[in-house]
């Protein structure tokens, strides 16, 4: 960027880069407070606006977090590195390991805020990603929350058929080693193939208060199909993402 371009840019947008470059540079470690609004107006000459919208900036990117009463502080979250391809592999959970085990090392992982249901209405849209023949054919309901160092980083909601889940592990809260795709090779279902969805968009004021967003901070939507062998389609899974804990990867040959 050139410095003619640069100076074209909002105030508060070349105080974010500053600040940027700092936290980055390691000028402020994670935990740092940052420079307040006052900080900022003394130093750049600035309006009390222009000072907090450049801290938001920071905010929305996920590398500050405001604590009530004490500031902005960069963030000491460690972004979730979603490794898609090896954590839906069979080697995973056909080993009785969760398909989480491969991304998040040793960190703490707390699964909460479960609901099931074994047997609702497909409705249309998930009728008909499962085959099924009518919206009122009833489907299992597996809705969790995922919460990774005490932050909330992820909204899931699982439907399948009911004719398979019924009266096995995948109507109770814990469906057991290796998860509902354990359950489902130990019913002749088991997924052979994996098909993934992925967009963006802005939350929900729900999804907003379950997952702890900043104001602004968009969601990654991912919508994934386990079928079988067969092409059979035995589980939607859709998920609700912060974009600002998560790094998505994909690791495959040409």
């Amino acid at each position: 960027m050139t410095d003619q371009e640069s100076g074209r840019r909002p105030k508060y947008q070349r105080i974010a880069d500053e600040l940027r470059t700092a936290i980055q540079s390691g000028t402020f470690a994670p935990g740092d407070r940052l420079p307040g609004e006052n900080d900022l107006m003394a130093t750049y000459d600035v309006a009390r606006m222009t000072a907090r919208q450049a801290l938001s900036v920071l905010r929305n990117e996920g590398l500050a977090e405001a604590r009530k009463g004490a500031g902005v502080f960069v963030r000491t979250f460690r972004p979730l590195r979603r490794r898609g391809i090896p954590r839906l592999a069979h080697d995973q959970w056909g080993n009785g390991r969760s398909v989480w085990s491969a991304d998040i090392e040793e960190r703490a992982l707390v699964v909460d805020q479960i609901e099931v249901s074994p047997a609702a209405p497909a409705g249309a849209r998930v009728a008909r990603v499962l085959g099924l023949g009518s919206p009122d054919d009833p489907v299992c309901v597996r809705s969790r929350r995922f919460v990774l160092d005490d932050k909330p980083v992820l909204l899931s909601v699982s439907y399948l058929p009911a004719d398979l889940t019924r009266g096995t592990a995948i109507t109770e809260p814990d469906t057991g080693p290796g998860g509902t795709y354990a359950r489902l090779a130990e019913l002749g279902h088991r997924p052979a193939r994996f098909r993934e969805e992925i967009r963006c968009r802005m939350p929900t004021a729900e999804e907003s208060a379950r997952l702890a967003l900043g104001f602004g901070t968009p969601v990654i939507l991912v919508s994934r199909t386990a079928l079988t062998e067969a092409g059979i389609a035995v589980e939607l899974n859709e998920m609700t993402l912060d974009s600002a804990s998560y790094v998505l990867e994909y690791d495959f040959d040409a």
